[in-house]
């Protein structure tokens, strides 16, 4: 067993870093690792939540999910996709090893995860915050997708984009009388 610690940065719209280093276990599973993050930012915790594998160019790799997101058989010899059965170490394969951890995905709070430090004589009781720098948001201050739009209310609600109606009230159901007219 040893000792881990990351850098967990909160990728904020304000230009300030707000970040938490985090000791655990390398023996720890994700489910524990993402609770210390969430907790380190006083968020709750009641979303869903995917880590990524990254690389030096942040790109998302294999997912992990907070809870058990597969449909029908998985492949037996894949790496865990479950926080509570995936074992950090198992996913370690660079000294700097990077994470992406997703929470809330209708929110979109992003955290970019970098091993910085690595004591193999020093085993983490459990996950621990060694520093705190920056004060984190409230977790209802980032306004969701879906309320994006809503309560919205446009002079020309029943124009498309190109200033036609939805509604055509000059149409009628005369119109449509030579509709069985039409050879399909």
């Amino acid at each position: 067993m040893a000792g881990l610690k990351f850098r967990v940065l909160l990728d904020s719209e304000k230009n300030e870093e707000i970040f938490r280093d985090i000791f655990i276990s390398d023996t720890d599973n994700f489910e524990s690792f993402f609770k210390a993050i969430v907790s380190s930012f006083r968020f709750t915790g009641d979303e869903i939540a995917s880590f990524y594998v990254s690389n030096d160019s942040w790109d998302k790799g294999h997912e992990i999910n907070l809870m058990d997101m597969t449909y029908g058989d998985d492949d037996v010899d894949s790496l865990p996709n479950v926080m509570k059965d995936a074992i950090i170490k198992d996913f370690l394969e660079e000294p700097d090893q990077k994470f992406i951890l997703v929470y809330d995905f209708m929110r979109m709070w992003i955290f970019l995860i970098e091993l910085i430090g690595y004591d193999k004589n020093d085993p983490a009781a459990g996950p621990e915050v060694l520093l705190a720098m920056g004060m984190a948001p409230p977790e209802d201050s980032r306004i969701a997708s879906e309320q994006l739009f809503a309560g919205e209310e446009d002079e020309h609600d029943d124009e498309d984009d190109f200033g036609f109606d939805d509604f055509d009230d000059d149409i009628s159901e005369d119109d449509f009388s030579n509709f069985d007219d039409y050879q399909y």
